[in-house]
């Protein structure tokens, strides 16, 4: 089954529409998300931002997305975040308003520093945020022209840029694994297991044997089983893949995943940028509301940016074919 244009669509908007989402209650508690939970696309709050902004979680996912139009290159995924941070690129309204330490670090050590991509990322324990989760997605349209083992080496080398710590790059592989199965057809339940199976192989020898047990939860195939009171949602690497499993594994549908996602609070833009890339993938384009659709910053030039890179896509495919 080829990658198709509709898919890396629905993958681009999946993250984006749940980042919009969360914005502008990005920050505040369970209890209040649970007393006035986020049921449409609100404006202004958290960030003093108009309806249908999404954050830095999109904005890195884009230019990661419009870097592999190009080829894989870290050079270039690596200055097109720093595009981002000095420019505003590949932001809904030309600014930057929200960037996480470990980012801001990674960036000010390629800009002022003019360390390599694979040493800008910080390997301190204390750096397993989700800022490089968050922004990984595109990697997953290229499994049809690399073999996994390569894949996943790339997604780990993508998420270094920012986030170099072992903890975080793992992160990273679990979920594409997980959304490549998507990309192959699978129902939810069947792609967890399977992605977890499969990267499972590539984790369980050194030097990631080492972090195995902080990822217990997710690998033993549960994460699902679990209530509400044991799911976390702020910033932190494996709170956000479990928030994300569990808000898709439990749902059903692309609404009802990334409004889930955005009402257990706090990290609520990226907790949703994440559960909705898995849930666009798995519902589709059409699937995520038409409303929320309209209301989204910059939505001709993502349709823009998901037909650059499914043509991309597309012709590598065909070179490996030949």
């Amino acid at each position: 089954m080829e990658t198709s244009q509709s898919q890396v669509l629905a993958g681009l908007l999946g993250v984006c529409v749940g980042d919009a989402l969360g914005v502008p209650v990005e920050f505040t508690s369970r209890e209040e998300r649970l007393r006035s939970p986020v049921t449409s696309m609100r404006g202004y709050g958290s960030h003093n931002q108009p309806p249908g902004t999404w954050s830095d979680d999109s904005s890195l996912t884009f230019c990661l997305a419009e870097s592999l139009c190009q080829g894989f290159s870290l050079d270039a995924i690596a200055q097109s975040f720093c595009l981002w941070h000095d420019q505003g690129y590949w932001t809904p309204h030309g600014t930057v308003f929200d960037i996480g330490m470990a980012t801001s670090t990674a960036i000010r050590r390629l800009r002022w520093d003019q360390v390599s991509p694979l040493e800008s990322g910080s390997t301190d324990e204390k750096s397993n945020g989700n800022g490089s989760l968050m922004r990984i997605l595109p990697m997953a349209f290229y499994y049809k022209s690399l073999e996994f083992p390569e894949l996943i080496k790339r997604v780990h080398q993508v998420s270094s840029i920012t986030h170099a710590h072992l903890r975080s790059q793992m992160a990273c592989g679990i979920y594409i694994s997980i959304a490549i199965r998507l990309l192959e057809g699978d129902d939810p339940a069947t792609a967890y297991f399977k992605g977890i199976q499969k990267i499972h192989q590539s984790y369980n020898q050194p030097p990631y044997t080492s972090e195995l047990d902080k990822f217990t939860r997710i690998l033993d195939g549960e994460i699902a089983q679990f209530p509400m009171e044991a799911i976390q949602s702020r910033s932190y690497v494996i709170h956000t893949l479990e928030a994300a499993l569990w808000c898709f594994l439990t749902s059903t549908s692309y609404p009802q995943s990334v409004l889930k996602a955005v009402n257990l609070g706090s990290d609520t833009d990226t907790t949703a940028a994440v559960t909705g890339g898995l849930a666009g993938l798995y519902y589709g384009v059409e699937q995520i509301p038409q409303e929320w659709r309209d209301q989204i910053a910059r939505k001709d030039d993502i349709v823009d940016l998901a037909k650059g890179l499914a043509s991309a896509i597309a012709s590598e495919n065909s070179t490996n074919d030949e």
